[in-house]
């Protein structure tokens, strides 16, 4: 699995939808990285675009609803990852809140780049939000 794993959907009026990611498989469980190749695509791709004069929607990150989904169900494991620690250090439970803590990091690094890049947002031609490239 790849930490950072970009993917753009190209999307007919008709709903055909194309999708275009940034890695290639190598085996059943490993995926190499193609981010140069796929930034390029991504930036040619926008070029061609505005200088045919489309008039595309660009959009970016998830669904309104799934991202706000996607924030409630964060804060919960936030308040219930918080309760754990509280409970662990009144009961002097060192290694358990210490763990708590080194996972709550790790939760936070790997999530907060996955909130980060799939923000809902909508962008121009002249301006492709840096997070949406590797």
């Amino acid at each position: 699995m790849q930490a950072k794993r970009f993917r753009a959907d190209i999307t007919h009026r008709d709903g055909r939808r194309l999708s275009v990611v940034s890695t290639s498989w190598q085996t059943a469980t490993l995926m190499a990285p193609q981010s140069e190749a796929y930034r390029a695509f991504i930036v040619a791709l926008h070029a061609r675009l505005a200088a045919s004069g489309s008039a595309v929607q660009l959009t970016a990150g998830l669904g309104r609803i799934a991202y706000g989904a996607a924030l409630g169900l964060i804060a919960l494991l936030a308040v219930a990852m918080a309760g754990l620690l509280v409970r662990a250090l009144l009961i002097r439970e060192w290694t358990g809140a210490l763990f708590l803590v080194g996972f709550a990091a790790m939760f936070a690094w790997y999530v907060g780049g996955f909130i980060t890049r799939n923000q809902p947002r909508s962008y121009t031609f002249a301006e492709i939000p840096v997070v949406l490239l590797p």
